[in-house]
Protein backbone atom coordinates (compact mmCIF):
# COMPACT_ATOMS: atom_id res chain seq x y z
CA UNK A 1 0.00 0.00 0.00
CA UNK A 2 1.83 3.38 -0.94
CA UNK A 3 2.45 5.77 1.89
CA UNK A 4 1.82 9.51 1.99
CA UNK A 5 3.70 10.84 4.66
CA UNK A 6 2.93 14.32 5.98
CA UNK A 7 5.38 16.85 5.06
CA UNK A 8 7.48 18.43 7.13
CA UNK A 9 6.23 22.02 8.89
CA UNK A 10 7.06 24.63 6.93
CA UNK A 11 7.48 28.27 8.68
CA UNK A 12 3.81 29.30 9.29
CA UNK A 13 2.17 31.96 7.24
CA UNK A 14 -0.36 32.50 9.69
CA UNK A 15 1.82 35.16 11.99
CA UNK A 16 1.56 32.74 14.85
CA UNK A 17 4.83 31.98 16.53
CA UNK A 18 3.36 28.43 18.04
CA UNK A 19 5.80 25.52 17.03
CA UNK A 20 4.27 22.07 16.68
CA UNK A 21 5.75 19.54 18.92
CA UNK A 22 4.71 15.69 18.46
CA UNK A 23 1.50 14.59 18.28
CA UNK A 24 -0.05 17.93 17.31
CA UNK A 25 -0.02 20.41 20.54
CA UNK A 26 1.46 23.78 20.99
CA UNK A 27 4.66 24.53 22.63
CA UNK A 28 2.79 27.50 24.50
CA UNK A 29 0.64 24.98 26.34
CA UNK A 30 -2.43 25.71 25.23
CA UNK A 31 -4.96 23.30 24.28
CA UNK A 32 -5.50 23.74 20.64
CA UNK A 33 -8.29 25.59 19.21
CA UNK A 34 -10.32 27.73 17.00
CA UNK A 35 -10.09 30.56 20.15
CA UNK A 36 -7.01 31.26 19.75
CA UNK A 37 -4.73 31.77 22.94
CA UNK A 38 -2.77 35.02 23.47
CA UNK A 39 -0.04 35.18 20.73
CA UNK A 40 -2.36 33.30 17.92
CA UNK A 41 -4.53 34.72 15.79
CA UNK A 42 -7.76 33.17 14.16
CA UNK A 43 -7.16 30.96 11.10
CA UNK A 44 -9.27 31.47 7.87
CA UNK A 45 -11.08 28.41 6.36
CA UNK A 46 -8.26 28.39 3.72
CA UNK A 47 -5.69 28.53 5.99
CA UNK A 48 -7.33 25.54 7.80
CA UNK A 49 -7.42 23.96 4.29
CA UNK A 50 -4.04 24.74 3.66
CA UNK A 51 -2.02 23.53 6.89
CA UNK A 52 -4.05 20.30 6.42
CA UNK A 53 -3.11 18.98 3.07
CA UNK A 54 0.25 19.89 3.85
CA UNK A 55 0.67 17.72 6.81
CA UNK A 56 0.89 20.70 9.90
CA UNK A 57 0.10 18.80 12.47
CA UNK A 58 -0.69 21.76 14.76
CA UNK A 59 -3.28 22.95 12.23
CA UNK A 60 -4.68 19.65 12.08
CA UNK A 61 -5.21 19.37 15.93
CA UNK A 62 -6.84 23.05 15.62
CA UNK A 63 -9.12 21.86 13.16
CA UNK A 64 -10.23 18.53 15.08
CA UNK A 65 -10.54 20.63 17.95
CA UNK A 66 -12.83 22.79 15.62
CA UNK A 67 -15.10 20.28 14.51
CA UNK A 68 -15.37 18.74 17.76
CA UNK A 69 -17.02 22.28 19.10
CA UNK A 70 -20.25 23.41 20.41
CA UNK A 71 -20.41 26.52 18.89
CA UNK A 72 -22.51 27.51 15.74
CA UNK A 73 -19.76 29.35 14.00
CA UNK A 74 -17.39 26.86 15.03
CA UNK A 75 -19.52 23.60 13.86
CA UNK A 76 -20.39 26.21 10.19
CA UNK A 77 -17.05 26.67 9.65
CA UNK A 78 -15.24 22.67 10.43
CA UNK A 79 -18.20 21.58 7.73
CA UNK A 80 -16.71 23.63 5.29
CA UNK A 81 -13.19 22.97 5.63
CA UNK A 82 -14.39 18.85 6.03
CA UNK A 83 -16.23 19.65 3.25
CA UNK A 84 -12.70 20.97 1.15
CA UNK A 85 -10.91 18.05 2.30
CA UNK A 86 -12.89 15.25 0.93
CA UNK A 87 -11.61 15.39 -2.64
CA UNK A 88 -8.00 14.37 -0.80
CA UNK A 89 -9.80 11.85 0.97
CA UNK A 90 -10.41 7.86 1.16
CA UNK A 91 -6.30 6.95 0.43
CA UNK A 92 -5.87 5.57 4.12
CA UNK A 93 -6.56 2.66 5.31
CA UNK A 94 -8.85 2.83 8.59
CA UNK A 95 -8.47 0.24 11.23
CA UNK A 96 -11.06 -0.03 14.24
CA UNK A 97 -9.30 -1.30 17.57
CA UNK A 98 -11.87 -2.77 20.12
CA UNK A 99 -11.75 -5.02 23.51
CA UNK A 100 -12.14 -5.38 26.61
CA UNK A 101 -10.66 -2.88 29.54
CA UNK A 102 -7.07 -4.16 30.51
CA UNK A 103 -6.47 -6.02 27.17
CA UNK A 104 -3.44 -3.57 26.01
CA UNK A 105 -5.29 -1.69 23.10
CA UNK A 106 -3.12 1.06 23.65
CA UNK A 107 0.06 -0.75 24.04
CA UNK A 108 -0.60 -2.72 20.80
CA UNK A 109 -1.21 0.89 19.26
CA UNK A 110 2.29 1.97 20.62
CA UNK A 111 3.68 -1.56 19.50
CA UNK A 112 1.96 -1.49 15.27
CA UNK A 113 2.34 2.27 14.53
CA UNK A 114 6.10 1.96 15.43
CA UNK A 115 6.68 -0.77 13.13
CA UNK A 116 4.57 1.07 10.19
CA UNK A 117 6.51 3.74 10.94
CA UNK A 118 10.07 1.96 11.33
CA UNK A 119 9.43 -0.76 9.24
CA UNK A 120 7.45 0.29 6.35
CA UNK A 121 8.15 4.28 6.45
CA UNK A 122 4.46 4.73 6.95
CA UNK A 123 2.28 7.36 8.70
CA UNK A 124 0.05 6.54 11.39
CA UNK A 125 -2.74 8.51 13.05
CA UNK A 126 -4.36 7.65 16.11
CA UNK A 127 -8.03 8.63 17.27
CA UNK A 128 -8.11 7.26 20.68
CA UNK A 129 -11.55 7.69 22.56
CA UNK A 130 -11.80 8.38 26.56
CA UNK A 131 -14.52 7.85 28.23
CA UNK A 132 -16.60 10.64 29.86
CA UNK A 133 -17.82 11.10 33.35
CA UNK A 134 -21.36 9.93 33.28
CA UNK A 135 -20.95 12.67 36.89
CA UNK A 136 -18.23 15.58 35.75
CA UNK A 137 -18.57 15.28 32.18
CA UNK A 138 -14.81 15.39 32.43
CA UNK A 139 -12.56 12.71 30.65
CA UNK A 140 -8.61 12.03 31.55
CA UNK A 141 -7.42 11.91 28.18
CA UNK A 142 -4.12 10.12 28.90
CA UNK A 143 -3.44 7.78 25.78
CA UNK A 144 -0.46 9.97 24.95
CA UNK A 145 1.28 8.88 28.02
CA UNK A 146 0.59 5.28 27.02
CA UNK A 147 2.15 5.66 23.73
CA UNK A 148 5.56 7.78 24.69
CA UNK A 149 7.38 6.59 21.16
CA UNK A 150 4.72 6.94 18.86
CA UNK A 151 3.46 10.28 20.37
CA UNK A 152 7.03 11.52 19.66
CA UNK A 153 7.41 10.67 16.14
CA UNK A 154 7.49 13.03 13.83
CA UNK A 155 5.35 10.66 11.61
CA UNK A 156 2.30 10.36 13.70
CA UNK A 157 -0.69 12.15 15.09
CA UNK A 158 -2.17 11.23 18.48
CA UNK A 159 -5.11 13.21 19.10
CA UNK A 160 -7.33 11.72 22.15
CA UNK A 161 -11.12 12.71 22.34
CA UNK A 162 -13.98 12.48 24.91
CA UNK A 163 -16.53 10.02 24.16
CA UNK A 164 -19.25 12.99 25.98
CA UNK A 165 -21.84 9.91 26.04
CA UNK A 166 -21.89 9.05 22.31
CA UNK A 167 -22.99 5.89 21.64
CA UNK A 168 -20.38 3.23 20.35
CA UNK A 169 -18.06 3.95 22.46
CA UNK A 170 -16.48 6.40 19.38
CA UNK A 171 -16.62 10.69 19.90
CA UNK A 172 -19.27 12.52 18.43
CA UNK A 173 -17.04 13.83 15.64
CA UNK A 174 -14.50 11.13 15.22
CA UNK A 175 -15.71 10.04 11.56
CA UNK A 176 -14.67 13.70 10.43
CA UNK A 177 -11.22 13.84 12.11
CA UNK A 178 -11.25 10.66 10.75
CA UNK A 179 -11.00 12.57 7.46
CA UNK A 180 -8.80 15.44 8.18
CA UNK A 181 -6.23 13.26 9.29
CA UNK A 182 -6.74 10.95 5.62
CA UNK A 183 -6.46 15.04 4.06
CA UNK A 184 -3.37 15.43 5.87
CA UNK A 185 -1.63 12.46 4.07
CA UNK A 186 -1.82 9.34 7.34
CA UNK A 187 -1.67 6.41 5.64
CA UNK A 188 -3.24 4.58 8.14
CA UNK A 189 -5.74 5.59 10.69
CA UNK A 190 -6.03 3.91 13.75
CA UNK A 191 -9.37 4.75 15.66
CA UNK A 192 -9.02 3.27 19.50
CA UNK A 193 -12.38 3.04 21.31
CA UNK A 194 -13.51 3.06 24.53
CA UNK A 195 -13.84 -0.57 25.60
CA UNK A 196 -17.31 -0.82 27.63
CA UNK A 197 -18.60 -3.81 25.53
CA UNK A 198 -21.64 -4.62 22.83
CA UNK A 199 -22.25 -0.60 22.10
CA UNK A 200 -18.60 -0.52 20.61
CA UNK A 201 -20.54 -2.47 17.17
CA UNK A 202 -20.85 1.66 15.93
CA UNK A 203 -17.43 1.27 15.14
CA UNK A 204 -17.69 -1.09 12.23
CA UNK A 205 -19.59 1.45 10.67
CA UNK A 206 -16.23 4.23 10.20
CA UNK A 207 -14.04 1.46 9.28
CA UNK A 208 -12.55 -0.84 6.96
CA UNK A 209 -10.90 -3.21 9.17
CA UNK A 210 -12.40 -4.22 12.39
CA UNK A 211 -10.23 -5.52 15.38
CA UNK A 212 -10.52 -7.36 18.75
CA UNK A 213 -8.08 -7.19 21.03
CA UNK A 214 -8.84 -9.64 23.99
CA UNK A 215 -6.75 -11.98 26.25
CA UNK A 216 -6.49 -15.38 27.24
CA UNK A 217 -7.98 -16.76 30.61
CA UNK A 218 -10.17 -13.81 31.03
CA UNK A 219 -12.86 -15.69 32.06
CA UNK A 220 -16.47 -16.96 30.77
CA UNK A 221 -17.98 -13.94 32.06
CA UNK A 222 -16.28 -12.08 29.33
CA UNK A 223 -17.86 -13.95 26.23
CA UNK A 224 -21.10 -12.36 27.04
CA UNK A 225 -19.46 -9.20 25.90
CA UNK A 226 -17.57 -10.13 22.97
CA UNK A 227 -20.52 -11.73 21.20
CA UNK A 228 -21.58 -8.81 20.23
CA UNK A 229 -18.55 -7.25 18.03
CA UNK A 230 -16.94 -11.03 17.60
CA UNK A 231 -20.10 -11.15 15.24
CA UNK A 232 -18.66 -7.91 13.07
CA UNK A 233 -14.78 -8.44 13.56
CA UNK A 234 -12.58 -9.35 10.80
CA UNK A 235 -9.51 -10.35 13.05
CA UNK A 236 -9.35 -11.20 16.63
CA UNK A 237 -5.75 -10.73 18.45
CA UNK A 238 -4.93 -12.64 22.04
CA UNK A 239 -3.01 -10.48 23.09
CA UNK A 240 0.26 -10.92 25.68
CA UNK A 241 0.65 -14.34 24.54
CA UNK A 242 4.43 -14.04 26.06
CA UNK A 243 6.35 -16.09 29.27
CA UNK A 244 4.44 -18.63 31.04
CA UNK A 245 0.85 -17.31 29.29
CA UNK A 246 2.01 -18.54 25.47
CA UNK A 247 -0.08 -21.64 26.00
CA UNK A 248 -3.05 -20.41 27.24
CA UNK A 249 -2.69 -17.60 24.27
CA UNK A 250 -2.73 -20.44 21.25
CA UNK A 251 -5.56 -21.82 23.23
CA UNK A 252 -7.61 -18.57 23.11
CA UNK A 253 -6.60 -18.06 20.08
CA UNK A 254 -8.59 -21.58 18.93
CA UNK A 255 -11.17 -21.12 20.42
CA UNK A 256 -11.50 -17.82 19.00
CA UNK A 257 -10.89 -19.10 15.50
CA UNK A 258 -13.86 -22.30 15.99
CA UNK A 259 -16.05 -19.54 17.56
CA UNK A 260 -15.72 -17.39 14.14
CA UNK A 261 -16.91 -20.13 11.94
CA UNK A 262 -20.26 -20.22 13.76
CA UNK A 263 -21.11 -17.16 12.17
CA UNK A 264 -22.48 -16.47 8.80
CA UNK A 265 -20.12 -15.32 6.17
CA UNK A 266 -19.11 -12.19 5.87
CA UNK A 267 -20.15 -9.95 2.96
CA UNK A 268 -16.82 -8.34 1.86
CA UNK A 269 -15.64 -12.65 1.52
CA UNK A 270 -13.23 -11.83 3.73
CA UNK A 271 -12.52 -14.74 6.24
CA UNK A 272 -12.03 -13.72 9.81
CA UNK A 273 -9.34 -14.92 12.21
CA UNK A 274 -7.39 -15.08 15.28
CA UNK A 275 -3.82 -14.32 15.95
CA UNK A 276 -1.83 -13.94 19.07
CA UNK A 277 0.41 -11.42 19.76
CA UNK A 278 3.02 -10.45 22.38
CA UNK A 279 3.87 -6.31 22.64
CA UNK A 280 6.94 -6.80 24.69
CA UNK A 281 8.69 -9.34 22.33
CA UNK A 282 6.88 -8.01 18.90
CA UNK A 283 5.69 -11.73 18.41
CA UNK A 284 2.89 -11.60 15.81
CA UNK A 285 2.63 -7.60 15.54
CA UNK A 286 3.94 -8.88 11.53
CA UNK A 287 1.52 -11.41 11.01
CA UNK A 288 -1.73 -9.18 12.52
CA UNK A 289 -0.25 -6.46 9.85
CA UNK A 290 -0.25 -9.06 7.02
CA UNK A 291 -3.64 -10.00 8.06
CA UNK A 292 -4.69 -5.87 7.06
CA UNK A 293 -3.22 -5.75 4.20
CA UNK A 294 -4.78 -8.89 2.83
CA UNK A 295 -8.13 -7.83 3.50
CA UNK A 296 -7.54 -4.75 2.12
CA UNK A 297 -6.15 -5.89 -1.24
CA UNK A 298 -9.56 -8.65 -1.56
CA UNK A 299 -12.04 -6.16 -0.77
CA UNK A 300 -10.29 -3.10 -2.97
CA UNK A 301 -9.78 -5.50 -5.88
CA UNK A 302 -13.28 -7.40 -5.59
CA UNK A 303 -15.16 -3.82 -4.63
CA UNK A 304 -16.10 -4.16 -1.12
CA UNK A 305 -14.46 -1.37 0.33
CA UNK A 306 -15.70 1.23 -2.26
CA UNK A 307 -19.42 0.21 -1.37
CA UNK A 308 -18.83 -1.05 1.90
CA UNK A 309 -17.39 2.94 2.56
CA UNK A 310 -20.45 4.55 0.38
CA UNK A 311 -22.92 3.19 2.57
CA UNK A 312 -20.93 4.55 5.75
CA UNK A 313 -21.50 7.49 4.27
CA UNK A 314 -25.12 7.34 3.68
CA UNK A 315 -25.53 5.96 7.46
CA UNK A 316 -23.52 8.84 8.60
CA UNK A 317 -25.60 11.14 7.17
CA UNK A 318 -28.97 9.67 8.45
CA UNK A 319 -27.02 9.84 12.07
CA UNK A 320 -26.48 13.12 11.70
CA UNK A 321 -30.69 14.72 10.66
CA UNK A 322 -31.44 12.04 13.99
CA UNK A 323 -28.83 14.11 16.11
CA UNK A 324 -29.44 17.41 14.92
CA UNK A 325 -33.87 16.50 15.04
CA UNK A 326 -32.81 15.45 18.61
CA UNK A 327 -31.14 18.61 19.08
CA UNK A 328 -33.85 20.92 17.83
CA UNK A 329 -37.09 19.05 19.84
CA UNK A 330 -34.92 19.66 23.03
CA UNK A 331 -34.19 23.07 22.16
CA UNK A 332 -37.86 23.88 21.00
CA UNK A 333 -39.46 26.19 23.64
CA UNK A 334 -42.49 24.38 23.96
CA UNK A 335 -40.86 21.46 24.28
CA UNK A 336 -39.14 22.87 27.13
CA UNK A 337 -41.93 24.39 28.80
CA UNK A 338 -43.87 21.02 28.85
CA UNK A 339 -40.89 18.78 29.68
CA UNK A 340 -40.73 19.12 33.24
CA UNK A 341 -44.16 19.33 34.01
CA UNK A 342 -44.77 15.91 32.21
CA UNK A 343 -41.64 14.07 33.33
CA UNK A 344 -42.95 14.81 37.01
CA UNK A 345 -46.24 13.15 35.89
CA UNK A 346 -44.52 9.78 34.55
CA UNK A 347 -42.29 9.96 37.29
CA UNK A 348 -45.17 10.03 39.86
CA UNK A 349 -46.86 7.05 37.58
CA UNK A 350 -49.47 9.28 36.48
CA UNK A 351 -49.03 8.73 32.95
CA UNK A 352 -47.10 6.24 30.57
CA UNK A 353 -43.94 7.33 29.15
CA UNK A 354 -45.29 6.76 26.22
CA UNK A 355 -48.26 8.51 25.97
CA UNK A 356 -45.83 11.97 27.50
CA UNK A 357 -43.36 11.50 24.43
CA UNK A 358 -46.60 11.42 22.10
CA UNK A 359 -47.83 14.44 23.49
CA UNK A 360 -44.53 16.32 23.18
CA UNK A 361 -43.71 15.06 19.67
CA UNK A 362 -47.26 16.09 18.61
CA UNK A 363 -46.72 19.50 19.97
CA UNK A 364 -43.53 20.14 18.92
CA UNK A 365 -45.32 19.57 15.41
CA UNK A 366 -47.87 21.77 15.83
CA UNK A 367 -45.47 24.72 16.62
CA UNK A 368 -43.31 23.97 14.01
CA UNK A 369 -45.73 23.63 11.33
CA UNK A 370 -47.13 26.82 12.39
CA UNK A 371 -43.51 28.68 12.70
Amino acid sequence: MRSVPPRRKPESNSGSKAESRPGGELRHGSAPGPHPAKGRRPLSREEYVEGILRGDRAVLARAVTLIESGLTADRELAERIVEDCLPHCGRSIRVGITGVPGAGKSCLIEALGRRLIEEHKQSVAVLAVDPSSRLTGGSILGDKTRMPVLAASEMAFIRPSPSRGAWGGVAQRTREAMLLCEAAGYSTVLVETVGVGQSETAVRDMVDFFLLVTLAGAGDELQGIKRGVMELVDLVVVNKADGENIAAAQRARAQAENALHFFPAAPSGWTPRAVTCSVLTGAGIPELWECVLQYAELTRANGWMERARRAQQKRWMHEMIEQALVQRFAVHPAVQQSMVALEREVAEGRTTSFRAARLLLEMYERKTADE
